[in-house]
């Protein structure tokens, strides 16, 4: 079974069994969180889709109304297409389905983390940069084998704090095993939490 073939998306093989899932931010595309990747893991495959949404031109995983309010029927729908090609690729290229470690930031942070509320399968970790509550599910999955590292940016002017705690909360409520991290940043990463984050996945 192929990947779905409307996700452009990038595949770099590894020399290990782990996978890490790469989400861009709102006007990035499927090459844009590579050199990441190789950052966090060098040894891991990477796997890097490209989002379907156009806002404005730019590349997005859905669609939201307006800053911070998401369209909450299309990131349903979205979440659920990114999952399948997930499990597609996982045949395809013949990965550790149990190894997929979801790595998204802002706009990608947002729908991996929907991921892990709505399709639990799918990921057994997962670093997010920058992101907030996506939705609240009918029913919080169970959660208590999953590991989540969130960084967040003291600063930011997109996404407040309390935002993050509550994602964090949420997670926690669903039984999973998350760290919060805040740096003195604003949206843009910084080299130290890029550190962290490594750091926290080695010793995983």
């Amino acid at each position: 079974m192929k990947p779905q073939p409307d996700f452009l998306h990038e595949f770099v093989p590894g020399h290990s069994n782990r996978t890490l899932l790469l989400l861009h931010g709102t006007g990035g595309n499927e090459r844009d969180l590579i050199s990441l990747g190789r950052e966090l893991d060098p040894d891991a495959s990477l796997l890097s889709p490209r989002g379907k949404i156009l806002e404005n031109g730019m590349p997005r995983f859905f669609r939201r109304l307006a800053e911070g309010i998401f369209d909450l029927e299309d990131l349903k729908t979205r979440t659920h297409e990114l999952a399948d090609f997930v499990t597609a690729s996982v045949q395809h290229y013949k990965l550790a389905a149990n190894n997929i470690v979801g790595v998204g930031y802002s706009n990608g942070a947002n729908i991996a983390a929907s991921m892990l509320l709505l399709r639990p399968e799918i990921m057994h970790a997962a670093i997010l940069f920058r992101a907030m509550v996506p939705l609240i599910p009918d029913k919080l999955p169970d959660l208590s084998s999953v590991r989540v590292w969130i960084g967040a940016g003291d600063q930011d002017p997109i996404i407040p704090p309390s935002q993050t705690q509550r994602l964090v909360t949420l997670l926690r409520d669903a039984r999973a095993d998350a760290t919060i991290r805040f740096f003195e940043a604003g949206h843009g990463l910084t080299n130290g939490e890029v550190t962290a984050a490594h750091g926290w996945l080695k010793n995983r």
